[in-house]
């Protein structure tokens, strides 16, 4: 009878083991999570941030496909036909289907129609005249108007049997066009007709529109909400205005349009549907819009619609800006992927290393015993498999179930990596060091031990690598892309390390001989055990120093970041607080208000003339100030500081005459200062005659930030009265500041910072960005904790047993608290400085080749440059964290080991 078999080796190993096969399962639970994760979160970002694109501004969010109905030439019924809603339906249907993949319409959204080629005037009493000009109304007769509107007053409009050479047709209007063109149902606004006597409206009916940021009423706000216009004007304060208003005819009443304008605008306009797009869907989508303007599809669509058809979009410079965006991003986003993964693998090739380490003593008496090297590596691989092969999957089930909406291969291979990596580390570990059976093992720190020629080699290798990809970032910047360019500063990393590995127990040796001749054996001893080193310090070293400079390249990058989009908003906003008028000076006493607002510091008012005129024929904007406030703003923003008394100062040369008015000193722009030269030069006009000469350039003031200017004092120009309010301060009570320009009347603006600098982060991929990138740098901060974990229990056991040897010659339990402590505290502390100077050093290596404005600012703007600035806290708070965390354990395994005996931790026959 056969004799019973032997217990199977993976489940003696995990029954034997519990807790450590728990601990690695965890780790690449969450090492897989990560790894799925992380890709996941960028599509999911540039998903997001494509449909922001195709529905924000200036895209709008549709395809508007314009047409000309049939000309005066054809038969009134086949003009009148064209027009109706049917027969556009059936156009819109053929545009649909023409429409290339992906992009596919969203019809609820969209609209169809037929309006006036120009809004038309009407002389109407008791419609509102804010100048005297009479307001405009553009008529439309769009299709679907009782799906997209509830009905709130009066009736809807009838448009069967309309036609051309109706006198009348019957419209509705939105509740805004209603109180604020003072119309109601049962009103007639009349039009001035093609020919013969005005067309009359009657409004039926105000609606209320059921999704107003929608196509269908957001593409023409006019028929939603009605503006107020500037009619043309050659100054600012000359400027008129008048109200422009929508009317909704019924969607068959197109015919009456003809009376009003002999060629209407027939329109489509397409809302797509941006549900399933995502970022790879882009160059289709830019190829399609691209063919839709001018392309093959483009004469299938004059077919389709006439042979004047045009396509209009702003979708196609909307996609434009976010590819450019999306491979700002990418490159710069992939140095934080690098990093964190790069320190990922190396903490599990440590916890490996600590397992081989640990059981290094079984595997040499199995190799002892004839077990085959490909038998051994065999069974590890399997013990390793049935742990990790679960965790990954589970990793990836819930990098799944979180982000579910991304490609499947992209995380699945990353969790793949993760799971063959940790499969894979301890049997190569114990095929390279168990080739050879071994009786007893050799002392492994730097005493003996010297890095071989193969190791120099590949260490020259990775410098040269290293060198190579700084340059390819400095030279073309992160533009390039690749692997190569996105590991720069990880491979920076790794270089130092090798050098720190290399050159770090020098100076500890010559630390030694001062020591030798102190009193007391602790920190000789400390000492001169940290200096022999150890070659397995290698990995731990590593994994701090790549996940530091990561942190400190990120913290690099949001500081630049911010950087850009705090001066970016003072440029567009010249302080804390803006109020403007431009047509009318502002009331007396509202400087004063905006001064006693919670929060500000500082207030100064200011008239500007935008109209100068130069002697090239061109205008530049004067700002009239009081020197003492202004300047002391200047100085607070930063922008253009002078000396008050710049100002004040009458310029050098003759005095003022009644000809030539006041003579006043000018701060210009540089453009203008260049044409004004050094002499003398007089103007008239509403603010009298007066005569002023350039004495100091600015690049900038805040009154007029990003134009060209002239500052001048306002003392002998009494009748420069403020049109301009700038306040700075911190903490600025908003509600307060919008009531004081409230109270300052019509067409007065505020502008604040704050709402500036909180424009500038719109952007999903750009938010997107910012926290993948903070995740990135958090986890591996906490992967280099875990390897400092990880370093420090590998040789907890040599340490216990030293202490315990040490408490049997005397030592006491404090001195062998203060000696473990001693111990680490060298070997940190050296690190710590390493990784604080490799960050300095690699941002100094990297910084020429990083550009951020793309990822700061929205496209366009390049008025501010945003570069690389190194972050002090992301630079040495992680370094300090880590000194701290060494000490702590090294302080809690010295307190673990005083409460237990020497007996425990000496046995005889011990190796430790």
């Amino acid at each position: 009878m056969a004799g019973r078999s032997a217990a199977p080796w993976v489940r003696t190993r995990l029954r034997a083991a519990p807790l450590q096969a728990l601990s690695l399962a965890v780790l690449v639970l969450v090492t897989a999570f990560l790894a799925g994760a992380l890709p996941r979160a960028v599509e999911d970002a540039e998903a997001e941030g494509v449909r922001h694109a195709m529905t924000g501004e200036p895209a709008g969010g549709a395809i508007e496909v314009l047409g000309s109905p049939p000309g005066p030439h054809q038969s009134a019924t086949v003009r009148e036909e064209a027009v109706r809603a049917a027969t556009l339906r059936a156009v819109g249907a053929e545009i649909d289907a023409l429409l290339p993949a992906p992009l596919t319409a969203a019809p609820q959204n969209g609209s169809l129609g037929v309006q006036l080629s120009e809004p038309l005037p009407s002389e109407d009493p008791g419609l509102p005249r804010p100048d005297g000009l009479p307001p405009r109304f553009l008529v439309a007769a769009q299709d679907g108007l009782t799906d997209h509107a509830r009905l709130v007053a009066g009736a809807w409009p009838r448009g069967e049997g309309v036609r051309a050479a109706d006198p009348s047709a019957e419209a509705v209007v939105t509740r805004a066009t209603a109180k604020t063109m003072r119309l109601r149902p049962g009103s007639v606004v009349h039009l001035p007709a093609v020919q013969g006597p005005d067309r009359a409206v009657r409004i039926t009916g105000v609606v209320e529109p059921l999704a107003p940021r929608t196509t269908y009423w957001s593409h023409t706000e006019v028929l939603r909400t009605p503006g107020l216009l500037a009619a043309p004007s050659n100054t600012p304060f000359d400027t008129s205005y008048y109200w422009q208003a929508g009317l909704l005819l019924a969607p068959d009443a197109g015919p009456f349009l003809y009376g009003l304008d002999p060629l209407p605008r027939m329109y489509w306009r397409i809302s797509p549907d941006t549900s399933g797009l995502t970022g790879r869907d882009v160059p289709a989508l830019q190829a399609g819009l691209a063919s839709l303007k001018a392309g093959p599809l483009q004469s299938r669509l004059r077919t389709a619609v006439s042979s004047d058809a045009e396509v209009s979009t702003g979708l196609d410079g909307a996609l434009d800006d976010f590819a450019g965006l999306s491979r700002a991003v990418s490159s710069v986003t992939a140095v934080g992927l690098v990093g964190v993964g790069t320190v990922a693998g190396v903490v599990l090739l440590m916890a490996q290393a600590l397992t081989a380490d640990r059981r290094r003593a079984e595997l040499t008496l199995l190799r002892a015993r004839g077990a085959s090297v490909p038998g051994l590596a065999g069974r590890l691989l399997a013990e390793t498999a049935v742990v990790a092969l679960p965790a990954a999957a589970a990793g990836q089930a819930l990098a799944w179930l979180l982000l579910p909406e991304a490609r499947a291969w992209p995380s699945s291979a990353a969790s793949a990596a993760v799971a063959a990596l940790v499969c894979l580390a301890l049997p190569v570990r114990a095929v390279l060091t168990h080739r050879r059976p071994r009786v007893h093992e050799a002392r492994s720190d730097l005493v003996l031990s010297r890095p071989s020629r193969r190791r120099t080699v590949a260490e020259l290798g990775l410098l040269v690598l290293a060198a190579g990809a700084v340059l390819v970032l400095r030279g073309r910047g992160t533009d390039a892309g690749g692997p190569l360019v996105a590991a720069a500063p990880v491979l920076v990393a790794v270089i130092a390390a090798l050098l720190l590995v290399r050159l770090h127990p020098l100076p500890l040796r010559l630390a030694l001989r001062p020591l030798a001749r102190t009193r007391g054996a602790l920190g000789f001893l400390a000492v001169a055990r940290t200096g022999r080193g150890s070659p397995a310090q290698l990995l731990p070293l590593l994994a701090v120093l790549v996940a530091l400079t990561t942190a400190a390249f990120g913290g690099a990058v949001l500081a630049g970041i911010d950087d850009a989009r705090d001066r970016a908003a003072l440029l567009a906003t010249g302080a804390d607080a803006r109020v403007e008028r431009s047509r009318t000076p502002l009331p007396d006493g509202l400087a004063d208000q905006v001064g006693a607002v919670d929060g500000v510091r500082h207030t100064a008012s200011v008239h500007v003339d935008y109209s100068l005129a130069l002697p090239d024929g061109t205008t530049v904007a004067m700002a009239v100030v009081e020197p003492g406030a202004y300047a002391r703003l200047a100085r607070e923003t930063g922008l253009g500081a002078f000396d008050a008394r710049v100002l004040r100062e009458a310029p050098p040369g003759p005095a003022a005459t009644k000809e030539s008015g006041p003579v006043l000193s000018a701060i210009a722009s540089p453009r203008t200062a260049g044409l004004l030269g050094a002499g003398r030069h007089s103007w008239g006009g509403p603010l009298g005659r007066f005569t002023l000469q350039v004495t100091e350039v600015r690049p900038t003031t805040p009154a007029l930030p990003g134009q060209e200017f002239l500052l001048v004092d306002g003392a002998d120009l009494p009748k420069a009265l403020p049109t301009l309010v700038l306040a700075t301060g911190s903490g600025l009570d908003t509600a307060a500041l919008k009531k004081a320009a409230d109270s300052a009347g019509k067409h007065t603006e505020l502008t604040l910072r704050t709402a500036e600098r909180a424009a500038f982060t719109d952007s999903p991929l750009q938010s997107g960005a910012e926290r993948l990138y903070l995740v990135a740098v958090a986890a591996g901060i906490v992967f280099a904790a875990l390897a400092v974990l990880l370093s420090l229990l590998r040789s907890a056991s040599e340490r216990t047993a030293l202490l315990a040897r040490l408490r049997t010659m005397g030592l006491s339990s404090r001195q062998g608290r203060r000696l473990l402590v001693l111990e680490a505290l060298p070997q940190a502390v050296l690190a710590a400085a390493g990784c604080v100077l490799v960050g300095r050093v690699a941002l100094a290596l990297t910084a020429g080749g990083v550009s951020l404005e793309l990822l700061a600012l929205p496209p366009g703007s390049d008025a501010v440059a945003a570069v690389l600035r190194a972050d002090p806290w992301s630079l040495l708070v992680p370094a300090a964290g880590s000194v701290l965390l060494t000490v702590a354990v090294a302080a809690a395994q010295a307190w673990w080991t005083a409460r237990r005996t020497a007996a425990t931790e000496l046995r005889a026959g011990d190796g430790r």
